[in-house]
């Protein structure tokens, strides 16, 4: 596919990365039904190793099923599908090429309350499986923040050097961050910096809620007189926190919610800038045909 000009003007924003990445980037931002408009739509299956098959798909057995993911993200025409190494391996060869992939490369598990992942797969395993990126969770403010920073940065460099992009999932927890915390503004705000300054190529946050966890940021904002009610002008800072909107910033789509609450975040998404959206629960606990609409709908919001 031929770059359109918003794809040159994303990857343009990369600079001294190589041509593997760029291609990689590339690759994702052209792909599926938002291929060249800047948008994404990914969808994200790692719930099943962070909280249990049952937790994650009991209320859609099909979802038990790898094959499942796979297929649902293929037919709906999305930009990529992110898992874990075990539902990677499972159908990257009979699925080879019909979309981009990423792996997952470390995961929690709800077994015990540390806010801490495992490392679970290799730059080479991205590689023999096919993906286009790595995918990577860290905790700011947890007690094992630069621990995971560490990891990420080893990693990120290792697929930097084989044409492998990075997908970062910045999560606030622990240490000092109030529960609310974890999706204040500024919180959120301080995630996406991190993330792009650890040289991450996609960005993934939360949504930002309306609190404000610091005072002092508090003050700031007051002064300044701006108004952060609408969640489009809290998506507008949140790029602005990744380098001035240079950086690519996907929105999780968080626990499941009801269909209009999920558009109505969408649309507020696109309004404030963001570019797209990474999206697990709210897809594939639902039947698979009310699945597919649903994110046609939301192809539609991104696309409109």
């Amino acid at each position: 596919m031929v770059y359109t000009s918003k794809v040159m003007k994303i990857l343009n924003n990369y600079e001294n990365t190589n041509a593997g990445i760029k291609a990689n980037l590339g690759r994702i931002l052209t792909h599926g039904s938002l291929g060249g408009t800047g948008r994404l739509l990914i969808l994200p299956v790692d719930q099943g190793h962070e909280h249990g098959p049952d937790k994650s798909f009991f209320v859609n057995p099909e979802a038990y099923d790898p094959d499942y993911h796979y297929q649902l993200a293929i037919e709906a025409k999305l930009s990529a599908y992110a898992a874990p190494y075990g539902f990677l391996e499972s159908g990257a060869e009979r699925f080879a090429g019909q979309i981009p992939t990423i792996l997952k490369m470390n995961s929690s598990n709800g077994l015990n309350d540390q806010k801490y992942q495992s490392v679970n797969g290799s730059v080479k395993d991205a590689l023999r499986l096919g993906c286009s990126a790595v995918g990577f969770t860290i905790y700011p403010g947890s007690e094992y923040q630069y621990d995971m920073i560490e990891e990420f940065k080893e990693i990120s460099q290792e697929a930097s050097e084989f044409g492998l992009p990075s997908v970062l999932w910045s999560y606030p927890r622990g240490g000092k961050i109030s529960k609310e915390g974890e999706t204040s503004l500024d919180i959120i705000g301080y995630a996406a910096h991190i993330a792009a300054q650890l040289g991450a190529h996609i960005i993934k946050v939360k949504p930002p809620s309306t609190n404000v966890e610091n005072k002092d940021i508090k003050n700031i904002f007051n002064n300044k007189k701006i108004d952060f009610n609408l969640l489009s002008s809290r998506i507008s800072h949140i790029k602005k926190c990744a380098f001035n909107n240079k950086r690519i910033v996907v929105f999780s789509g968080g626990n499941s919610k009801n269909t209009n609450d999920l558009l109505d975040e969408i649309k507020q998404i696109k309004l404030g800038g963001g570019n797209g959206s990474i999206i697990g629960r709210n897809t594939f606990q639902r039947p698979r045909e009310e699945a597919l609409n649903l994110l046609r709908e939301i192809i539609s919001i991104y696309k409109s």
